[in-house]
């Protein structure tokens, strides 16, 4: 340090490496005015280049209100280097002082250097011109699909559109003539009560085509069947019998209008002849041995669905059927239907009491149960008796002790005394128990009586022992299987074969629809079916009493007629 003429000394020269690190020192000190960082924004509107987004120029000038900017920092030193202090971007701070930022800090410089960098690069990518092109594409895409417009409906229009069949005018536009109002195109005039004449639904008067039917049937009844003695093969010859019977096309025919509910084999050898009843109160009679198509003629002496028919045992001449209010026998050598039983309840079902067919039990949908006398005049029962039921489906006499009949209800399978009967307050002699649900049908076997065969809604088929009768029948095999038939079908009904005691018949849900044949011990014997001629469900089946004849009836009116 030199010394003054005063002898005061005087401040040397600063070296250059001295003043840099000064002008560093100033350098890095925020800007005074604003007091915080520029936002990216305004940075780059203050003091961006042309190569910022948009393409506006960045003015030059400081904005207004900002200081002066210090004076413009000494070039860097003979050695090129920056203090350690500095970020080593000597090259881009001495490019912003020569672009007129050296009014900003060297952050705020890196930081616009940054900025610009990136909007280059993305400018580069053309990112908003492919943005525009995907959008004019989507907006094409989007002007294609365009919405059906509505008709608009004719001002002059006031009905909708109907067909030429509703409008009653033929295909060539000539109106039809108007037909005349008939009773009942699907519901059938109404039965008058008292007899009735065995004419047939569609005509007025005899014919010779009915005349021969039941002629035919009239015929047959006054043979005398061969008092053969029931009796039960072995199960090998018996499955031999069964493995015969086949079904063809010639054997299958509409009888009825609707879903068949019940039907009846006649016991002749010679001729085979069926009856059916359905859920409209029709019974067809069909001779299938007669291969016209006058084979099968309607009759209609019920209102409602015809749940039960059975032959007369003593004389085949006479066919009984029952009906919602009446129970009715069809006497053939008469050409009648007379009126044994009409009542206000509702009847379910009926079986003889004794071989003469005389007297009858009946049952009733409201569980109680009737004793019917045809000797006695009158259509009223002769005695009526609550066996606290609240529903009877089936009642069925056993085949050797006439006194005694099963009687199949919701959830109850009971043996009574029908000579014990009284108006309140019956006990049964034996209670088959075991059923969870509603039980369709319950029969005693056909020879002895000693197995009875029950149908229940909870998919399973019970055989019960009823040889002692004992207060609870034992039950003896149970096969499960689907029993749910729904709204459309008839419930299926186990009936046994009246040639074997120990073998009963049921329809099946199964694929291919089929028929089949069960023994008392569970074991499935034999499935009727033929995937040519059989495609729906029979409900109804049954044996005929001595030959190996099958009948199965459908939902649809047709029966199926399976024989060797």
């Amino acid at each position: 340090m030199a010394l003054s003429q005063g002898g005061t000394p005087e401040p040397e020269e600063p070296s250059p490496r001295s003043r840099q690190r000064m002008q560093l020192r100033v350098l890095l000190t925020p800007l005074a005015v604003a007091g915080r960082r520029l936002p990216q924004k305004r940075l780059l509107g203050a003091y961006g280049g042309g190569g910022a987004a948009g393409g506006k120029r960045l003015c030059r000038e400081p904005p207004p209100g900002r200081l002066a900017p210090r004076e413009p920092a000494s070039p860097p030193g003979p050695e090129g280097a920056w203090d350690a202090e500095s970020d080593g971007s000597d090259a881009g701070e001495a490019a912003a002082a020569a672009d007129g930022h050296s009014q900003l800090s060297a952050y705020e410089r890196k930081r616009l250097k940054n900025i610009t960098e990136n909007a280059k690069f993305f400018a580069a990518l053309k990112l908003h011109e492919s943005a525009a092109r995907l959008h004019q594409i989507a907006t094409k895409r989007q002007s294609h699909v365009t919405k059906r417009a509505k008709p608009k409906k004719a001002e002059d229009e006031t009905v909708p559109r109907r067909s030429m069949r509703l409008q009653r005018v033929e295909p060539s536009g000539i109106p039809m003539p108007e037909m005349p109002a008939q009773p009942g195109a699907e519901e059938y005039r109404e039965v008058p009560a008292g007899p009735l004449p065995m004419v047939p639904e569609d005509q007025m008067g005899n014919s010779k085509l009915t005349e021969d039917l039941l002629t035919t049937w009239m015929r047959i009844s006054e043979m005398k069947a061969n008092d053969t003695q029931k009796r039960t093969c072995d199960i090998k010859r018996y499955q031999d019998s069964l493995n015969s019977m086949v079904l063809s096309e010639d054997n299958i025919k509409k009888v009825v209008k609707h879903r068949v509910s019940s039907m009846a084999i006649h016991p002749s050898e010679s001729i085979i002849f069926v009856a059916a009843g359905d859920k409209s109160g029709q019974i067809g009679l069909w001779n299938v041995d007669c291969k016209s198509e006058e084979a099968a003629h309607v009759f209609i002496p019920h209102n409602y669905l015809v749940s039960c028919m059975h032959f007369s045992p003593c004389n085949p001449a006479h066919l009984l059927s029952l009906s919602d209010d009446t129970l009715r026998c069809g006497d053939v050598t008469r050409a009648v239907f007379d009126e044994i039983c009409r009542s206000e309840g509702s009847l379910s079902s009926f079986d003889f009491l004794e071989d003469n067919a005389s007297t009858a039990i009946v049952g009733y949908w409201d569980g109680n149960v009737a004793i019917v006398d045809r000797r006695t005049p009158g259509t009223s029962s002769e005695l009526s008796a609550d066996i606290g039921f609240t529903r009877t489906r089936t009642v069925d006499v056993h085949p050797v002790n006439k006194q005694y009949f099963v009687a199949a209800g919701s959830v109850d399978v009971c043996i009574y005394d029908v000579r014990y009967l009284k108006a309140m307050g019956n006990k049964p002699v034996s209670s088959l128990k075991g059923h969870t649900k509603s039980v369709a049908s319950a029969y005693f076997s056909p020879v002895t009586g000693n197995r009875v065969v029950t149908v229940c809604a909870d998919d399973k088929l019970r055989v019960y022992d009823t040889t002692s009768l004992s207060s609870t029948a034992a039950v003896l095999s149970t096969v499960r299987r689907n029993n749910n038939t729904g709204r459309w079908l008839t419930r299926f009904r186990a009936v046994w074969d009246p040639k074997q005691e120990d073998c009963f018949v049921v329809g099946s849900m199964a694929q291919p629809r089929q028929i089949e044949v069960f023994q008392d011990t569970g074991k499935l014997l034999h499935s009727f079916y033929n995937l040519d001629c059989l495609g729906s469900v029979c409900s109804i089946n049954v044996f005929h009493p001595s030959k190996n004849i099958l009948v199965g009836g459908n939902s649809s009116g047709r029966l199926h007629v399976f024989k060797e």
